[in-house]
């Protein structure tokens, strides 16, 4: 093939592969309120009112004293009537608007409200899905957040919604939620003591056995160590880790995030750092029969994963997480993994909170990815390889769903 008619065709066959999107904010429609869609919401997100707070001479306290239509209407007339939307999340509302023919230039929301209000929820999840050629999502559940878990006392059977069972609230903060496990009947100690590690084993075998997560899964602060004399560690080693071996299902680390470096700003506060990812070596290292997902939030910390990747084979790296999902930084990790990885990767997932974010996130990963395996695609003719419109299919159907289903043990359906 001409390097013209490469890119031509890996464009054509991203487009039409189905996406798996492997890790997201969003819910399923039986989780009623905790799934958030339409325009406020989009508006809403926690990227705008970061940018918001740069553009206009409002305080945070000022606007979380709004209520959710006047912090979207301060937005939308600071963000994109006064100023042209270009970064890459007001871009990405555009997006969103122009695949459901709706004005982007408007100076008001009437007729994107009237729009969102009179969608009926499973079937926007359906157009919602084609528009952005995704198949499936997988969600982030909590069972220790009380908005969440009573959602799986009588859970719903969506299998375009596949669970993820999220730690962060025992790894990271158990001081602060032992009493949740305890008043669910598990006899655990706040210092960790007595039956702490087999009873949340027993949790957490009885939550895999509920939800069915593809994985488990903790976000870490850029400070994480393993092995530390520490009750995160202990956890980590004694709980967690056998219990992702009995069950059969990878561990995902999620790694880098800063907390709250400006608390005034709530989901906007968080910021990034970069890892000591010897961490990850001694656990691909020391625990060889698990599988563990690792995506770092650190640009400086790309290719030490991808490093370590090469040398265990335990070891799946994910996505362009949070700050790096813009196209600039995803096209360096993206060519970086493929040199160095081939097809072996995750390339993205969307993070997606609002579920119309999938819609512009892979629309705009996939021009990105089509980039970078063009690129590599014709250097590879070029050197006196055939490339076939089968080879390229084969590697595409690997990157944005096979992986993921192999590394998870099962078909994802």
């Amino acid at each position: 093939m001409t390097p013209a008619e490469i890119r031509s065709t890996v464009s054509s066959v991203l487009d039409s592969t189905p996406v798996l999107d492997i890790h997201t904010h969003t819910f399923a429609p039986w989780f009623g309120a905790l799934g958030l869609w339409g325009i406020d919401e989009l508006l809403t997100y926690h990227y705008l009112e970061a940018e918001l707070f740069r553009s206009r001479d409002v305080t945070p306290e000022a606007y979380w004293s709004l209520g959710k239509r006047e912090q979207a209407d301060l937005i939308w007339e600071t963000l994109f009537v006064r100023n042209a939307p270009i970064s890459e999340a007001t871009r990405g509302v555009v997006a969103v608007l122009k695949a459901f023919n709706l004005p982007a230039d408007a100076e008001n929301l009437n007729e994107a409200r009237a729009f969102f209000s009179a969608r009926r929820i499973d079937e926007h999840v359906d157009a919602v899905f084609a528009l952005a050629g995704v198949s499936q999502v997988v969600m982030t559940n909590d069972p220790l957040d009380p908005a969440e878990a009573p959602c799986w006392q009588q859970p719903g059977n969506d299998p375009r919604f596949l669970a993820a069972l999220r730690l962060d609230r025992i790894l990271n903060r158990f001081d602060a939620h032992w009493e949740v496990l305890q008043a669910q009947g598990y006899a655990v100690e706040r210092g960790g003591g007595g039956r702490t590690v087999s009873e949340i084993r027993r949790f957490l075998s009885d939550w895999v056995g509920r939800m069915r997560p593809r994985y488990m899964a903790v976000s870490l602060p850029d400070t994480f160590l393993f092995p530390e004399d520490s009750l995160r560690s202990r956890l980590l080693a004694e709980a967690v880790l056998p219990s992702c071996r009995e069950n059969g299902i990878p561990m995902a680390l999620m790694i880098g995030v800063r907390y709250q470096v400006n608390p005034r700003v709530r989901l906007a506060g968080d910021a990034v750092g970069r890892a000591d990812l010897r961490s990850v070596e001694n656990l691909c290292r020391d625990f060889p029969d698990n599988r563990f997902l690792v995506t770092v939030l650190s640009r400086e910390n790309q290719h030490e994963l991808c490093v370590y990747a090469r040398k265990f084979a335990n070891l799946m790296p994910f996505g362009c997480w949070w700050f790096l999902n813009n196209p600039s930084i995803v096209s360096e990790i993206t060519r970086e993994r493929i040199e160095m990885l081939g097809a072996s990767f995750i390339p993205q997932h969307s993070d997606a909170r609002i579920l119309e974010q999938v819609i512009y996130k892979w629309r705009f990963s996939r021009r990105v990815i089509a980039a970078a395996l063009s690129d590599a695609y014709v250097l590879l003719e070029s050197d006196g390889r055939t490339v076939t419109r089968e080879a390229i299919r084969r590697d595409v159907e690997r990157m944005m769903r096979a992986n993921f289903e192999k590394w998870t043990g099962c078909a994802a359906s």
